[in-house]
C-alpha cells in the first residue's frame, strides 16, 4: 500500500513539474507542496474508485453467472418442471468457493428425487385408473345385458353374480388404497400390545379353511408358542395377505407349509407353497404397488397387486423384515422376521 501511495505522489510531482515548466509558473515551495498533495489525494481516490468499479462489475458478473442459474432452476422446479441439471463446473473459475458447488449438487439431487417421485405418482394414478376401469366396465356391460327381457333366470343370476363379484373387487381395492395411504402418511393409530402370535396365525388359517379345502390343499402347519409385542390388527393384515396369496396361486392338491418359531430375540414366520413360482427377474419387484408378476393369472384370480406392498409397509412399521424366495415351477417362500419385544 505504501509503495502504491509513493508511486502515485511521485507521479503527481512529475506531472506538476511538467505543467509548471510548460506554462512558466513559479509557485513557492509551500504552494507546490500543497498542490502536489491535493492532486495526489485526488488521483489516489480516482484510482481506488476505478478499481472498486472494476471489482464490483466482476463480482456482479460472477453472481449473475452462478446465482442466477440456480434461482432460475429453483423457479422451474417450483413450476413442476423437474428436468433440471445445473453444471457442477459453474464455479470452476472460483475453485475455492465450495458452497456454490455444494448448492449446485443439492439442487440437482432435489430435482432428480422430485422427478422420480413424479414418475411414481403418474404410474400410481395410471395403475389405479386401470384397476378401477376393469371392474366398472364389467359392471356396466352386464347391467346393460340385464335389460334384455329375453334372458333366462339362470342367465340373470349369472350376470348378477358377476356384478356382485366386481363390486366386491372395487370395494377391496378402495380398502387397500386407503390402508396403503394411511400407512405411508403414518396417520394410522399404532397400538401395540403383548399377545400370542401363534394363536392369531392359527385362527386366520382356520378362517381360510373353505378356500384351501375347496382346492384340496394339504396344509402343513408348525406353530411354536410365541408371545409378541405388536399391533395385532395390523399384523393380521400381513398374515391374511400372505395366506390368501399362497392359496390363490396354488394349484389343486398343492401343499402349503407354514412355520412359526422364535429365534433369539426375533420371531420368524415363513409360508411356502408349491405353486408355479415367480421368475427371478420379477422377484425384486413383487413388493411394489400394483406389480403383477403374471398379469393374466392375476386377472383370473382377482387382486390388485397391493397386498404385498401393504404387508411390507406393516412389517417395516414393526421394525421387521420381509423377504421372498421363489423358483419357477417349484414354489414360493415368504419369510417375515419381527422383534419379539420392544
Amino acid at each position: 500500500m505504501l509503495v502504491f501511495l509513493a508511486g502515485v505522489f511521485s507521479g503527481t510531482f512529475a506531472l506538476t513539474a511538467i505543467v509548471y515548466e510548460k506554462f512558466g509558473l513559479h509557485p513557492t515551495a509551500m504552494e507546490a507542496q500543497l498542490i502536489n498533495s491535493l492532486l495526489g489525494l485526488f488521483f489516489v481516490a480516482l484510482i481506488i474508485s476505478i478499481l472498486g468499479f472494476i471489482f464490483r462489475s466482476r463480482r456482479r458478473k460472477f453472481l449473475m453467472g452462478t446465482v442466477e442459474p440456480i434461482i432460475k432452476a429453483l423457479e422451474r422446479i417450483g413450476r413442476g418442471d423437474y428436468d433440471v441439471q445445473l453444471k457442477n463446473e459453474m464455479a470452476s473459475n472460483f475453485e475455492r468457493i465450495e458452497p456454490v458447488n455444494k448448492l449446485v449438487r443439492s439442487v440437482n439431487r432435489m430435482a432428480q428425487e422430485l422427478s422420480q417421485m413424479e414418475e411414481l405418482r403418474q404410474e400410481f394414478i395410471s395403475n389405479v385408473s386401470h384397476e378401477i376401469q376393469s371392474p366398472l366396465t364389467s359392471i356396466r356391460g352386464f347391467a346393460r345385458a340385464l335389460q334384455n327381457e329375453d334372458l333366462s333366470q339362470e342367465e340373470k343370476n349369472h350376470y348378477l353374480n358377476i356384478i356382485e363379484t366386481e363390486s366386491m373387487r372395487l370395494s377391496k381395492l378402495s380398502e387397500d388404497l386407503l390402508k396403503l395411504a394411511s400407512l405411508e402418511t403414518e396417520t394410522l393409530q399404532f397400538e401395540p400390545k403383548s399377545y400370542r402370535l401363534d394363536k392369531q396365525v392359527r385362527s386366520l388359517i382356520l378362517a381360510c379353511e373353505p378356500q384351501w379345502m375347496d382346492k384340496a390343499i394339504d396344509m402343513d402347519i408348525s406353530l411354536e408358542e410365541v408371545n409378541i409385542y405388536a399391533d395385532e390388527d395390523l399384523l393380521s393384515q400381513v398374515w391374511i395377505n400372505l395366506i390368501h396369496n399362497s392359496i390363490k396361486f396354488s394349484p389343486q392338491c398343492a401343499r402349503i407349509n407354514i412355520i412359526l418359531h422364535q429365534q433369539a430375540n426375533r420371531v420368524i414366520f415363513s409360508i411356502a407353497d408349491t405353486g408355479t413360482g415367480i421368475a427371478e427377474e420379477d422377484q425384486a419387484r413383487v413388493f411394489e404397488r400394483f406389480f403383477k408378476a403374471d398379469k393374466s393369472r392375476q386377472r383370473s384370480t382377482g387382486g390388485s397387486g397391493l397386498g404385498l406392498s401393504i404387508a411390507k409397509k406393516i412389517v417395516e412399521i414393526h421394525e421387521g423384515e420381509i423377504s421372498l424366495q421363489s423358483k419357477v415351477d417349484t414354489g414360493t417362500t415368504v419369510t417375515v422376521s419381527l422383534p419379539v419385544l420392544k
